[in-house]
Parts: C-alpha cells; structure tokens; sequence
C-alpha cells in the first residue's frame, strides 16, 4: 500500500483528503505545518506528499525546497493543493520540484486524475 503524508494547516482539509486518499488505498499521516512535515519526511519518507503552500512556521514551497535537498527526497511525488492559482505561483512550485498542482476546492475525481497523473495510481 503506498502512503501519503498531507501537509496543510486546516484541519478540516486533512481530514477530508485522507478519506479520500485512504478510498483510492493509501495509507495517510498528516502535519500541520513544513516542519512538522519535515520530521515526517525524516522519520519515513512518503510515496507521494499533497501540500499546501500558505501555512505557519514553514511554508509549502520552503518545505519543498529543503524535500528535494534531503536523501531520498527526490523520491515522492509532491501535488501542490493550494488556493494560490496565479502562474507565477503555478511555475515557482514546479520549478521548486513540485510534480504536479491542483486548486482548492478539491473533490476526490480531481485528487484521483492528479495522482494517476503523476503515476501514483
């Protein structure tokens, strides 16, 4: 079973992605925040990470950049969930390593084309 870490500082938005995320077979953690997905990262290194950019103490594209530079990093397939859906957001994120990008609101067809997108279904 693969797993998905979600990172977003709503509680509410995490528990609505980790039913769906838990019905297309995934087994999910959450954090609330870039660090606490840091240590997450550092603990076990997830298959794929659905991250929200605006949150307190580290940022999503903050938590992204350091992602990448960490071992193994480079391995999970991060998608944006943000309600930043300007270009220049769009292209920051991807050029940070972000492999895919989807806008809030979210359903469980979007979260699903996305991963199957990016090969995670």
């Amino acid at each position: 079973m693969k797993s998905c870490l979600v990172v977003d500082d709503s509680r509410v938005v995490r528990k609505v992605a980790r039913k769906i995320l838990e019905e297309l077979h995934f087994t999910c953690s959450e954090a609330e925040d870039g660090r606490q997905a840091m240590e997450a990262c550092a603990r076990e290194m997830p298959n794929a990470i659905l991250l929200d950019w605006n949150m307190p103490v580290m940022t999503g594209i903050e938590f992204l950049r350091r992602l990448r530079k960490m071992s193994g990093g480079d391995a999970p397939k991060v998608v944006f969930c943000t309600t930043e859906n300007d270009l220049a957001h769009i292209q920051e994120a991807l050029s940070a390593g972000a492999n895919e990008y989807i806008m809030k609101p979210f359903d469980s067809d979007i979260i699903q084309t996305k991963f199957a997108q990016v090969g995670l279904i």
